[in-house]
């Protein structure tokens, strides 16, 4: 069975597997010296069960998400290196770092699980220098993890933007002196209108009565001349808005 670290104020949550209890309690105390949150299982299979690859008769479920993975090579059934390939053949989570621990300086064996998508390969007994190791690994993820909801965001306001352009589209008659979008003011311009992205949703509404009307491009008059066809429509769209 597992055992969870019970600061939910911990920055990062490790998943540690070794089936020597000695080493896993050894790994467990390091861990939480150094502030991280950890669930400790003795084997490969009880850790594909915690990530939810495996099925399970145990009360395992994954209540946090897990940033990074240490575990033993050399444990029956499964070994680390197993279980490294397990994860990384996983769409879900081939992103999550694994570390690979191990009492054998063995450099083919290192090379191989570092070749596979490790992080680490770290000579047991394991140290507090070797926990510190694992920050980076994670800060990087982390900062990786941002980026990309950065990116999306990014990309959604722009099709938001570009979906609001198109909602005023037909007020200009493909004329650009008509009516101008803009998105951050919401003020009225000397050419036409600014729409602002608040009142999209009224425009929506509006937007099959509007197009029955022939709009005419909007000119500026002077308070002396009566208006101009096409400016009591403009400011009908105003009132719209």
């Amino acid at each position: 069975m597992g055992s969870r670290g019970a600061g939910h104020a911990a920055q990062f949550h490790v998943l540690a597997v070794d089936d020597s209890i000695l080493e896993r309690k050894l790994i467990e105390r390091l861990l939480k010296i150094s502030s991280f949150q950890v669930t400790a299982v003795d084997s490969g299979l009880k850790a594909l069960q915690f990530l939810g690859l495996q099925d399970s008769t145990y009360q395992f479920h994954q209540e946090v998400e897990v940033n990074l993975i240490i575990t033993d090579y050399c444990m029956p059934g499964m070994t680390g290196f197993d279980l490294l390939r397990k994860i990384k053949e996983s769409t879900s989570l081939k992103d999550i770092p694994v570390v690979i621990m191990s009492s054998e300086n063995v450099p083919s064996r290192i090379n191989r699980c570092l070749e596979e998508g490790a992080e680490e390969f770290i000579l047991k007994p394991v140290q507090l220098s070797d926990v510190n190791k694992l920050r980076p690994h994670l800060l990087r993820k982390r900062a990786e993890e941002q980026l990309s909801i950065s990116n999306k965001r990014k990309t959604m306001k722009e099709c938001n933007s570009e979906e609001l352009t198109n909602s005023v589209c037909f007020a200009t008659g493909g004329n650009p002196k008509g009516f101008l979008l803009c998105s951050r003011t919401g003020k009225a311009s000397p050419h036409g209108v600014e729409v602002t992205e608040h009142a999209m949703r009224k425009m929506r509404r509006k937007k099959q009565l509007a197009q029955k009307k022939a709009w005419a491009p909007l000119e500026v008059s002077s308070d002396e001349e009566p208006l101009r066809q096409g400016e009591g429509d403009a400011q009908e769209v105003e009132q719209l808005l």
